[in-house]
């Protein structure tokens, strides 16, 4: 008794059949259109054009398709490689602008420096030049510490310059720096004169960052906004004119100044002899001057 083979059924043979028609089928078209365009190759022509009819909207169709999606894939691609390059440009414009102001700092350190030079060309005395390395701001005491000690000739009482104006005078030494009380602090008075006229005035510090200059005679307010004050050269210790501070504020007797020589704008300082050596001696404690 015979028995079914495995895997194979009714469905199989009749697609194996049909498969078998369509080759058939096919080898005849194929023929066909050889001997027709052997022939007739007019009749082949027309017959060509007609498919070419019937085929072309479903190419346009599957054209737009091709076309859609490869421009979806381009786009994508440019997106990403204008996210990059858009990254890649901020980071370059950030070491840009950092590289800029690093030059500009070293500029102004350099147009200091100059300046200084300049200045000691001027005042061959000058002991020492130092950098400003540090300032107090949220105090009212208003010291700054600077690279320069008594290894450089630095001694207590020395006054402190930069090429701007007066910055103050040396109150504590150690070997590699030292402490100024500046300007503007309210225990440093410097006998001073208006520029414009050489009237004498006094300048003190107010403690924030300001100075207060005063008439020494009583009478009508010598003060205009944009004066500059510059010391006298009494009591010896500081040199005559030498700029201190420019007005900026008019008060009932006197005015309000702020320091030329700012540490907060200043990198380098020069530190010099009193004008007078006697008037070292005579300098007091600021802790003492100021309860």
């Amino acid at each position: 008794m015979a028995t079914a083979r495995p895997g194979w059924s009714r469905r199989a043979q009749y697609g194996l059949f049909f498969s078998f028609l369509a080759l058939i089928a096919g080898l005849l078209f194929g023929l066909i259109l050889l001997a027709l365009s052997l022939l007739a190759p007019a009749k082949f022509q027309q017959i060509r054009g007609a498919a070419l009819d019937l085929t072309a909207p479903a190419a346009s169709s599957l054209r737009g398709v091709t076309t859609t999606v490869e421009g979806l894939g381009s786009g994508a691609s440019d997106y990403w490689d204008a996210t990059s390059q858009n990254g890649e440009l901020k980071r370059e414009r950030t070491a840009m602008l950092r590289r800029m102001v690093e030059a500009k700092a070293i500029f102004q350190e350099n147009q200091q420096l100059k300046a200084l030079l300049h200045l000691r060309e001027h005042e061959p005395a000058t002991v020492a030049i130092g950098r400003v390395v540090g300032s107090s701001f949220n105090s009212p005491r208003r010291f700054a510490i600077l690279s320069a000690g008594t290894r450089d000739g630095v001694q207590v009482g020395m006054p402190v310059r930069s090429a701007d104006g007066l910055v103050g005078r040396i109150i504590d030494a150690g070997a590699l720096g030292s402490r100024v009380l500046l300007v503007s602090d309210r225990a440093n008075i410097v006998p001073a004169r208006l520029l414009r006229g050489g009237m004498p005035v006094i300048s003190q510090g107010r403690g924030d960052g300001t100075i207060d200059v005063r008439p020494l005679e009583v009478g009508r307010n010598p003060f205009r906004r944009g004066d500059i004050i510059i010391t006298s050269g009494t009591g010896g210790l500081y040199p005559p004119l030498v700029p201190i501070a420019r007005v900026v504020k008019l008060d009932d007797d006197g005015a309000v100044a702020v320091p030329l020589a700012d540490p907060a704008n200043i990198s380098f300082a020069t530190v010099e002899p009193p004008y007078e050596p006697a008037a070292i001696d005579s300098q007091a404690s600021p802790d003492q001057d100021v309860p």
